[in-house]
C-alpha cells in the first residue's frame, strides 16, 4: 500500500485505512481527515455520526468517555440514545431494555481469560470454581448487547449496528436471568461493548446473582473499558464479590492510531483501568482484571505492545496480558492475519516492558 499522506510504500496491503502508522501518530490532523472519511460514509450506512457529537446547545450523555453532547434529533456515537425536546431518551440499554442476545457456551469455552479464569483454568478453587482445573459439565451464558461506544475499522460484529429487533431482540432482565440454570456457574457481558448498556447489564447480573444464590455463580465482563468511572465502579463490586473479572481490550497506547482505529480517545479507558485495578487489587486470586490486545500487523505490534505492557505493567507486573491474533473483517478485509513471527515478537515485547503473565490467544487465525 502507498500512504495517502507520506506517499510512501508502507508494506501494508489493506486498503482502509491507507494510511500508515507513522503518518497517523506524527502527522495525526491529515491522517485522521483522511481516515474519517470513510468511517463517515460506512457509518451513515446505519445512521450514525462519524464522530462523538459535541453540539453546543446540545444534550449531554454521561454513561461513557464519549460524552455526546446531543442536539435535537441527532443520535449519540453508540447509537442508542437520542435528544427529544430537550431531554436523552434511550432507545434501549435502560435498566429494563436491552438490545441483547444470550447463548450457552459449554466450558472451557473459548475466553479471553480462559488461561487464568476459574470456569476454564486452576485458579479460583474451590471459593469461586467447582473444580480445581476446568469446569467440565458446566455452562458459561454469553450475553452479547448489541451497541458499542467505539468503532473499531476491524469490527468483527458491525452487524450490530443495524440496531434492529428482528437482528438483535430487545429483552428485560428478567428475561436473561431466566436462561441461568444449575448447570451455568458464570455470565459474560461483552459485545458490541456493555458500556453502552451498562445499566441494563448491571440489572440483570443482579436478577442472575439473587437467582443463583448460595451457589457459585461468577460475573465477566469484557469491555473497551470506556464507561464511566460511577459505573465502572458498579462492575467491578459485582465481579470481586462474585469471583469474576472483568477483561480490558486495550486496543492501542498512542491516543492518535486509537482515534484512527476505534473513532475515539483512549483517555477513559486508561484510567479506567487504573481505577479498576485499585478498586480490586484486594483479590489477587483469581485475577479480576485482565487485559488483552489485537495484534493489528502494521499498526499494532511490537512497539505498540510495548507501550501498552509498560502501561500495564507501572500498575502491577502480575496483571495478566493475552495477546489476540488478527482476522481481517469489516472495513480492514483485505486478505492479512497476524503472522506467528508478529505474534511471538509481541511476546517478546511484553515481556520486555516487565509483564510476568503473558498469553497468545487466537493461535488458530495465525499465519
Amino acid at each position: 500500500m502507498r500512504c495517502a499522506v507520506c506517499k510512501r510504500e508502507s508494506g501494508i496491503i489493506y486498503s482502509t485505512p491507507d494510511v500508515c502508522r507513522s503518518c497517523i501518530i506524527e502527522r495525526s490532523d491529515l491522517s485522521l481527515q483522511i481516515i474519517n472519511k470513510v468511517r463517515k460514509t460506512a457509518r451513515a450506512r446505519y445512521g450514525l455520526p462519524h464522530e462523538p457529537p459535541r453540539s453546543e446547545n446540545g444534550k449531554q450523555c454521561r454513561l461513557c468517555g464519549n460524552f455526546c453532547r446531543i442536539a435535537e434529533g441527532e443520535r449519540g456515537f453508540c447509537g442508542l440514545r437520542t435528544n427529544v425536546k430537550g431531554r436523552i431518551k434511550n432507545i434501549a440499554g435502560t435498566a429494563s431494555a436491552g438490545i441483547v442476545i444470550a447463548y450457552h457456551d459449554p466450558l472451557p469455552t473459548n475466553c479471553v481469560a480462559s488461561w487464568v479464569c476459574p470456569g476454564s483454568s486452576d485458579t479460583g478453587f474451590p471459593e469461586f470454581s467447582y473444580a480445581p482445573s476446568a469446569e467440565i459439565g458446566y455452562r458459561n451464558l454469553a450475553v452479547f448487547l448489541g451497541a458499542c461506544t467505539f468503532d473499531c475499522l476491524f469490527c468483527q460484529n458491525h452487524t450490530f449496528r443495524e440496531n434492529t429487533a428482528s437482528v438483535y431482540p430487545v429483552r428485560s432482565p428478567e428475561y436473561l436471568a431466566s436462561l441461568v440454570s444449575h448447570k451455568d456457574s458464570c455470565v459474560c457481558f461483552f459485545g458490541g461493548d456493555p458500556s453502552a448498556q451498562l445499566p441494563y447489564a448491571l440489572v440483570s447480573a443482579r436478577r442472575m446473582l439473587n437467582a443463583s444464590r448460595g451457589r457459585i455463580f461468577r460475573v465477566c465482563w469484557e469491555t473497551n473499558g470506556s464507561m464511566s468511572s460511577r459505573l465502572l465502579r458498579k462492575v467491578c463490586e459485582l465481579s470481586l464479590f462474585s469471583g469474576g473479572c472483568v477483561k480490558f481490550d486495550l486496543k492501542a497506547y498512542d491516543d492518535n492510531l486509537h482515534k484512527a482505529l476505534t473513532g475515539v480517545s483512549n483517555k477513559q479507558t486508561l484510567e479506567n483501568f487504573k481505577l479498576a485495578y485499585h478498586l480490586m487489587k484486594g483479590r489477587p486470586e483469581p485475577p479480576p482484571l485482565i487485559a488483552s490486545t489485537l495484534i493489528v500487523p502494521g499498526y499494532v505490534e511490537y512497539d505498540e505492545v510495548y507501550a501498552i505492557a509498560h502501561f500495564i505493567a507501572s500498575i502491577d507486573r502480575k496483571i495478566p496480558y493475552s495477546l489476540l491474533a488478527f482476522h481481517p473483517h469489516y472495513l480492514m478485509n483485505d486478505p492479512v492475519s497476524t503472522s506467528r513471527t508478529s505474534a511471538i515478537s509481541c511476546l517478546d515485547a511484553a515481556h520486555d516492558a516487565g509483564l510476568e503473565r503473558v498469553n497468545i490467544g487466537n493461535v488458530h487465525l495465525l499465519s
